[in-house]
């Protein structure tokens, strides 16, 4: 099976797993604004933004580049190595949640009163609300999610996707549904979600221990024959801390977005955003599928410094995402509004600016992982204008655009800092490293070939 047709096998198989997961998501999410409220379905979505960027935070971007450090000692024999690698990365999430929970008892108690009138004070009225009744809840939740995300990154180095991905996939949504069900059994009107979130949070935490120990399992199994690399730690942090950058610009985007939106909009409104949102990372999955299976490969190439092989692997893979983003886009322009309707008839007002973010997975694809390129050549900084700039584009965007359109702006914004995003970094691989990483080497060279064999 060539590398091709692997990636879109592999691909579809997990994306069908999201598939599913996301589909028990929008059922769940589409009976919290039936049963419920769109509100309510605002306040849930804006405490998993929340909830989100705390994850992101806590492992302080070591969950960023496990993936490749996992496959880098897999394949030098240093299953040593990477014991040290997520010791380190776990004692990151210990300490943070240390912090947090202390700050948060402060926080309660009569004494952090004045702290947390400041903190209302800076922050939208919606997220001083998510803080002051579901700290406890989110901290929790967060603590899962950041060892997940660490755990997920390991396992698809260790080439082991499938078992990476379930519980963010499988178990996340399953967990959703049941404390969804377990609120509206248990739970007055009023403490539905509370209750919800509480669920929710204690049995994601559980997951995320078994999640950890099919880790441990998989390290353990792997030869350590060759010796220790000096000053390693090194180069993780090097890596990792311009990674934390990285990864809130492009996986974590939309819940920075949320959370700016969510002092420009009512709450109602912003549920159907973060909807629209939600289709697109479920789309947006399809994409990066890709790219999980193709990393082990695309690292082992660099590794080796096999730069033809590498340039070969990443034009495949840019070629199979970007076919795959144009399939999704058509099929968002047509399934979208259906899907939306579930929800209510007022989220039929986000079928356009869904159609529009689905544009920034074409940009995407198109444009490459030159962030991937920056940092297996040492240059992960490189990224951060790249980043600044198309962070302060979606600000400005929201600030003109939000009032003017609403949806449609806000859309609108998102897709305009993707294109920024895209391009300087694309720019700044090609100067950096002489690399182009987008899609059009490895065209042309098929076109090329195949003109070839026609004469």
């Amino acid at each position: 099976m060539n590398v091709k047709t692997r990636l879109a096998s592999q691909s579809s198989i997990m994306f069908g797993m999201r598939l599913v997961g996301a589909g028990m998501i929008v059922v769940i999410q589409a009976a919290i604004a039936r049963l419920w409220s769109a509100e309510i379905l605002g306040e849930f979505l804006l405490t998993m933004a929340v909830v989100n960027l705390l994850a992101m935070a806590m492992p302080l971007g070591f969950q960023t580049v496990a993936t490749y450090f996992a496959a880098e000692y897999r394949a030098n024999d240093q299953g040593h190595m990477l014991s040290r690698f997520i010791f380190r990365a776990y004692s990151h999430i210990l300490i943070a949640a240390t912090i947090i929970f202390g700050a948060g008892v402060y926080l309660s108690s009569n004494a952090g009163a004045g702290a947390v009138q400041f903190f209302s004070s800076l922050v939208s009225d919606d997220i001083a609300f998510v803080f002051g009744n579901f700290w406890i809840q989110g901290a929790i939740l967060a603590c899962a999610v950041g060892v997940v995300f660490i755990n997920g990154a390991v396992l698809v180095g260790l080439k082991r996707p499938y078992a990476g991905y379930a519980a963010e996939v499988l178990f996340r949504p399953m967990l959703v549904i049941g404390a969804f069900v377990l609120a509206l059994a248990i739970a007055d009107p009023g403490g539905q979600l509370d209750t919800m979130l509480w669920g929710f949070s204690l049995g994601y935490g559980f997951v995320a221990l078994v999640h950890f120990s099919v880790v441990l399992s998989s390290v353990r199994e792997l030869p350590a024959t060759a010796g220790a690399t000096e000053n390693d730690s090194a180069r993780w942090w090097r890596f990792a801390l311009p990674w934390v950058l990285i990864d809130l610009a492009t996986s974590f985007f939309f819940d920075i977005d949320i959370i700016m939106l969510s002092g420009l909009m009512d709450k109602s409104t912003l549920a159907i955003f973060a909807v629209c949102t939600r289709i697109f990372s479920l789309v947006a999955f399809g994409v990066t599928a890709v790219y999980a299976v193709a990393l082990p490969d695309i690292f082992e190439s660099a590794a080796r410094s096999d730069s033809e092989e590498f340039n070969r692997k990443v034009g495949d893979a840019n070629l199979v995402a970007a076919a795959l983003s144009l399939v999704f886009l058509g099929v968002i322009l047509i399934v979208g509004p259906f899907i939306l309707r579930i929800f209510g008839p007022e989220f039929l007002a986000g079928s356009i600016p869904l159609a529009i973010l689905c544009l920034a997975l074409v940009v995407r694809s198109v444009f490459g992982p030159a962030a991937l390129v920056l940092s297996i050549n040492d240059r992960p900084w490189a990224s951060v204008p790249a980043i600044g700039v198309s962070m302060f584009a979606l600000g400005v965007g929201n600030f003109y655009l939000v009032p003017i359109w609403g949806l449609i702006g806000a859309a609108l914004s998102a897709l305009i800092a993707f294109v920024v995003w895209s391009v300087l970094m694309w720019w700044t691989a090609l100067k950096i490293t002489g690399v182009d990483v987008s899609v059009f080497p490895r065209l042309r060279q098929i076109i090329s070939g195949r003109l070839k064999k026609a004469r």
